[in-house]
């Protein structure tokens, strides 16, 4: 005699999510804990020229002009001026070249109103090259 077989109604069995996500958080914090980010700009590749090349547009001192910055006033390489005569002074050069390299140096003492007095009549003249330095 034939077996029967039995007819059963089949329910999906349910799948427990909730361990499976524990699980996969862990793993994911912990290879990002333990994860070694690379520094990209250790690794970038730069071209820098040799300490014995001299550069075609290294500044000259012909080309260099220093303005300091005081608590009393003003000097020009060296030499002491009021506001109104360092105006004077770098007219007669922007006059012959614009393309003067001119270094504001400004001491500690000197106040920011000096300072800015100082670049706007660099400004004024349309120096194109202004470097600003502090003592």
């Amino acid at each position: 005699m034939a077996r029967k077989r039995r007819v059963g109604v089949y329910n999906a069995g349910e799948l427990n999510l909730t361990a499976m996500i524990d699980v996969a958080f862990q793993l994911l914090s912990f290879f990002v804990i333990t994860s070694h980010p690379v520094d990209v700009l250790t690794n970038l590749d730069v071209t820098r020229p040799a300490a014995a090349e001299r550069q075609k547009d290294d500044v000259d001192d012909v080309n260099l002009l220093k303005v300091m910055v005081h608590k009393t006033g003003y000097a020009v390489n060296g030499v002491p001026v009021t506001i109104k005569n360092l105006e004077n002074a770098l007219s007669r050069i922007a006059q012959t070249s614009t393309k003067i390299t001119v270094i504001v140096i400004s001491t500690g003492d000197a106040t920011h109103g000096q300072l800015v007095a100082a670049l706007d009549v660099c400004n004024k003249l349309k120096l194109q090259k202004i470097a600003l330095m502090s003592l």
